[in-house]
């Protein structure tokens, strides 16, 4: 694929060598970082991110931005559902064939609660559709076992897809995300989230604010589990959030900043508003930085 080649080519540097474009970040221990994270000290011309890993990708001149423990593997949660809408769009699997919800997408325990009662029949189109957007695991866990061959099969083709993107650092058990071994690095997420921008329904489902679908006897509506697709100021393309304890709060998008396609990805952000906090400081410093090279080249040209 062209997107995932132009972004091997512009990542492979910053893992081999360590080296950043523009700004970079202490690769500090994990657990380090959790328990510094409030006083960690930065340079002025970095934004000061609250998330374990990060990463800041230009797609518009190929330049990595910003890179915190970009090559770490870490659980990833509902992030894996943008592989899966993926795995399910190469299928070419009919979005109208309805498909029901059964006592085997019910899981016990972290992620159990679920709005979609058993024997509610969807389309295979509203499935994916409240996956991506409200992150609904019952919808996730129906794709992948009505793909062909089952769950061995789509879990097979979500890392054949993986290794296809480049995703190196990447591996993956289930199609919810509620499995800590659910594991990727943010530079492999960049890839992910890319290949997933050139999907126009996984697009639209991903960035729709609300959603309503007939479960029962009544319309339920699902809302957006990322605020910021209901913000006027943000324009994002595709965007997926993630949660499980061992995973923190996980958050990647790509959106247009200062006339640029920026991917970013935020991975065990600490509290629960801290990854759209992160994400309000990187399109801040970005316009900032931005702003402040425009003026000098301005100034420097007069």
């Amino acid at each position: 694929m062209r997107i995932s080649r132009r972004l091997w080519a512009a990542l492979a540097p910053v893992l081999i060598a360590g080296s950043l474009p523009l700004a970079s970040a202490a690769d500090a221990p994990h657990h380090s970082l959790h328990r510094r994270h409030h006083h960690r000290v930065e340079s002025a011309d970095q934004p000061h991110l609250r998330s374990t890993a990060a990463l800041v990708f230009d797609e518009t001149h190929s330049t990595v931005l910003y890179a915190r423990r970009s090559d770490v593997p870490m659980p990833i949660a509902s992030i894996t559902k943008l592989m899966t809408a993926l795995v399910v769009a190469d299928a070419k699997q009919p979005l109208d064939e309805v498909i029901e919800i059964s006592g085997e997408d019910c899981s016990s325990g972290k992620g159990a609660f679920s709005r979609l009662r058993v024997g509610t029949r969807l389309t295979r189109g509203d499935l994916i559709h409240l996956a991506l957007m409200s992150s609904e695991n019952r919808a996730a866990h129906a794709l992948g076992r009505n793909y062909p061959g089952g769950l061995t099969a789509f879990v097979h083709a979500m890392n054949h897809k993986a290794s296809t993107l480049g995703m190196t650092d990447s591996h993956f058990v289930d199609p919810t995300g509620l499995s800590s071994d659910d594991v990727a690095s943010a530079a492999d997420l960049a890839k992910l989230v890319s290949a997933a921008a050139a999907d126009p329904v996984i697009r639209d489902y991903s960035t729709d604010a609300h959603y309503a679908v007939r479960v029962g006897r009544r319309m339920v509506e699902f809302r957006n589990t990322d605020s910021l697709v209901r913000s006027p100021a943000w324009m994002i393309t595709v965007q997926k959030t993630g949660y499980i304890s061992e995973a923190g709060r996980c958050l990647v998008m790509q959106a247009q900043i200062e006339d640029r396609t920026v991917v970013i990805v935020l991975l065990n952000s600490f509290g629960k508003y801290t990854r759209v906090a992160d994400a309000r400081r990187i399109r801040r410093w970005m316009e900032s930085t931005l702003s402040a090279r425009a003026t000098h080249t301005l100034a420097s040209s007069s």
